[in-house]
């Protein structure tokens, strides 16, 4: 049974992420990062055997270390790595600017650095949910610069990453969702042009495929377009 390791399971994109795994076979570590919140609980009922419940505040390096040992008590490798936690939408003052940089941003760093030994004995194949807002060349808003600039920095951070890890036979996964009707804001969106299913399924088919050439990063979207970092 391969593992995942899915962050910001939840709601929205990642439960339906975490469904998508299970549904295929997949032993699923779902990242959870509100235990009043019933949806993925309901979901372990669904797939007892595929779906384990992992606490995980990927903005805490001490919640992402607890995780870790949660996680190699029930598994000794972790195939894929799903960094799909992110939040928007916050007002701009400094403090809440961090957290969208620390859950954003920083939080894959925490999740490869702490699972490492993992990764390294399975799959290595390392998956991120970005977004257009990240790109530079292509920037057109005038405004939520917290989001923005969170995700112009993970984009840069996977391209680092991608050119340490792919030599050690690591390959990545960069996906823009698209507009979701998701919980990024806090409560359901009621705008959008998707459903968390709908990118879900596309995130699991990008996630799990393989590539005739892995040495080339780039952020693909739910249509399947190729967009500039």
């Amino acid at each position: 049974m391969k593992t995942v390791l899915i962050s910001g399971a939840d709601r929205g994109v990642g439960l339906a992420m975490a469904s998508e795994f299970a549904s295929h076979g997949w032993r699923v570590f779902a990242g959870q990062f509100m235990p009043a919140w019933p949806q993925l609980s309901q979901l372990q009922e669904k797939y007892p055997d595929n779906i384990v419940i992992v606490p995980l505040d990927v903005s805490s390096s001490e919640s992402v270390q607890k995780a870790k040992e949660i996680v190699e008590k029930e598994t000794d490798r972790i195939d894929l790595l799903a960094s799909n936690a992110g939040i928007a939408h916050l007002p701009e003052e400094r403090e809440y600017m961090n957290r969208i940089f620390s859950v954003n941003s920083l939080a894959l760093v925490r999740l490869i650095s702490a699972f490492r030994d993992l990764l390294d004995r399975g799959d290595r194949r390392i998956c991120a949910v970005s977004s257009e807002a990240g790109s530079i060349t292509l920037a057109m808003r005038p405004d939520m610069y917290s989001y923005c600039m969170s995700k112009t920095a993970l984009n840069m951070e996977l391209r680092l990453l991608f050119n340490e890890l792919r030599p050690q036979g690591y390959t990545f996964r960069v996906y823009h969702p698209g507009w979701i009707r998701s919980y990024m804001a806090g409560v359901k969106s009621t705008v959008g042009y998707y459903e968390p299913e709908e990118t879900a399924a596309v995130a699991y088919r990008q996630f799990t495929e393989d590539r005739e050439v892995e040495d080339v990063l780039y952020l693909m979207d739910i249509e399947g377009e190729v967009w500039t970092f």
